[in-house]
Parts: structure tokens; sequence; C-alpha cells
């Protein structure tokens, strides 16, 4: 991972949904942009992440209610940065390359900065995963007509504009409204490739068939929601 240096431009939040991820998060915590704030969301680790995301220098949040969602909403709840990025904490994902996210917001590039996913290695990606992925994407496209190719947990955008999405899933759907609603928003919402590598561990969602359909049927339930009010100003 991009070691952490001084960054010229904007500072962000860096928000990390935890879920017994002591074993990759010195590596990621090492690698949040200096001046950053990393934000570990803790939702009922039992291997002592919490304690050691804080002795890092994190900020801790626990949340005890289960969910993908539950813990990216109350990390985003936390932050009080202009800026504020999501991007796991299992070591598949490089939050070092965060700056240029942000910066691209804060340049009027886009409002909402996507990361797609590219595999560097064997098993990264187990292939259940990607055609789950790629089934949502065409999903999304009928109902937004965004041209998407990933839907990955790694992206950025401000904070205003991400509260205002009045965002309701608190399970593996959450990073699929975030979308749907920022496009109903008449939010501007794009994509740029970062590398993907195996993550530190089992993971909790896409490592298995049933967790691929649990994460599926949660984001087709938010496909079928009816269009959200549009972001009233920005």
């Amino acid at each position: 991972m991009t070691p952490s240096s001084d960054i010229s431009g904007p500072c962000a939040d860096v928000v990390l949904p935890c879920l017994d991820e002591a074993a990759a998060l010195p590596g990621v915590l090492a690698a949040i942009p200096a001046g950053w704030r990393a934000i570990v969301v803790d939702n009922g680790s039992t291997d002592g992440s919490a304690e050691l995301a804080r002795s890092l220098g994190a900020t801790v949040v626990h949340e005890p209610r289960r969910g993908f969602g539950s813990a990216c909403h109350a990390g985003l709840l936390a932050c009080d940065a202009e800026f504020v990025c999501f991007c796991d904490c299992d070591g598949s994902l490089d939050p070092g390359l965060l700056p240029g996210f942000v910066r691209r917001i804060a340049d009027g590039e886009c409002d909402l900065l996507l990361g797609r996913r590219r595999p560097q290695e064997r098993g990264a990606w187990p292939l259940h995963a990607r055609a789950g992925n790629a089934a949502l994407a065409r999903m999304l496209h009928r109902r937004t007509g965004l041209r998407l190719h990933d839907l990955g947990p790694m992206r950025a955008a401000r904070r205003t504009d991400l509260l205002a999405l009045d965002l309701t899933d608190r399970r593996s759907g959450y990073p699929l409204q975030m979308v749907v609603r920022a496009s109903d928003a008449g939010l501007r919402v794009a994509e740029t490739d970062v590398p993907y590598l195996a993550r530190t561990g089992k993971s909790k969602v896409t490592g298995t068939w049933l967790g691929t359909w649990h994460a599926v049927r949660d984001m087709r339930a938010v496909l079928a929601e009816a269009p959200a009010r549009a972001v009233a100003s920005r």
C-alpha cells in the first residue's frame, strides 16, 4: 500500500467499517494520508480490532447493530470533514489513493467517485462475486442510466451531499443505495480504476455463494425502491 505522506489538497475523513480485521489494520491505517482522520467503525469484533485501531491513532466508533450499512452510516455520522471517503479495512484496497478521488471532486469533475476494482492477483475477486456485481451493474443501468462497471466499496463524496441522500439501508444494499439516490438527486457519479488485492482473512460477504446471494438480494430491494426526492440544494 501507498505509505502515508503529506498530501497537498483538501483533507478528508476515511470511514473504515470493521469486523475482525486486526491482521490488516496496521497496514491499512499506515496508508491513510497524513492529516486525514481514519474512522474505524467496529461492528462487533472479537479479535481486538477496536483496541488495536485506537492504539494506532484511529478514531473508533462502536456500532452494535450488525450490517455493512450500519457500520458505514455510523461512520458517516461521525465525520465532520468536508469530504468523506469509504474504504474496506481488509487490505484489499489502498487508502493511499484516496487523495486523487477527493481532488477530482474538489475540482468539480464529479460529485461521487467510485473505485472500479481491477484484480492484481489470482483469487482476489472470486468469480461468483464478480458475476453478481456485473448483474447489479446492468440492473443499475436500467434503473438510473448510469454506465458503471463496479459497485465497489472505495468511494468519496462531500459529506453534505451524502447526508442529504437520507440513506436508510443498513445491510449490503447501502453502497448501491448511495449510488441510486445520488443519481436520482442529480449528482454526477463516475468511476476510476483501482488495484484490488486478495483480502486479509475470510470475507464476510462475497467469500461464499450464500454471502453473495444475500448481498444481491439486499441490492435488488434497493433497485425496487421508488425514486427518492432530489437533493434540495448543494
